[in-house]
C-alpha cells in the first residue's frame, strides 16, 4: 500500500532529510531487481533515504523515481535535480 503524506509531513520529512547523503544510487544499469532489492532494504532500515538517478534526461529520471516508489511502496517526499528522497514508515518501530 502507498504511503501518502501531507504537506505538513513532507515538509518536516524534508527538514529530516537535508543533511543526509544518498543511500542508493541508481546507475548505468538502470532499476533491476537488485537495485529494487537493496532499496527494499534500505528503506526497512532508515525509513527516510535519499537515492541518486544517473539518468540523462528529466523523463527519464522521473520515470525511474516513479518506478521505485511503485516497486517499493514509498512515498516521493522531494525531487531535486538527480537526487530523490522516498520515505517508507516501518511498521515494527
Amino acid at each position: 500500500m502507498p504511503v501518502t503524506l501531507s504537506e505538513k509531513e513532507r515538509k518536516a520529512l524534508r527538514r529530516l532529510a537535508h543533511h543526509r547523503r544518498p543511500v542508493v544510487i541508481v546507475g548505468a544499469a538502470g532499476v533491476t531487481e537488485a537495485l529494487v532489492a537493496e532499496l527494499d532494504r534500505a528503506l526497512a532500515r532508515h525509513e527516510l533515504l535519499k537515492v541518486r538517478v544517473n539518468a540523462p534526461d528529466r523523463e527519464t529520471r522521473d520515470a525511474m523515481i516513479a518506478e521505485l516508489c511503485a516497486r517499493t511502496d514509498a512515498a516521493l517526499v522531494q525531487r531535486v535535480g538527480h537526487v530523490a528522497v522516498l520515505y517508507r514508515p516501518n511498521p515494527e518501530r
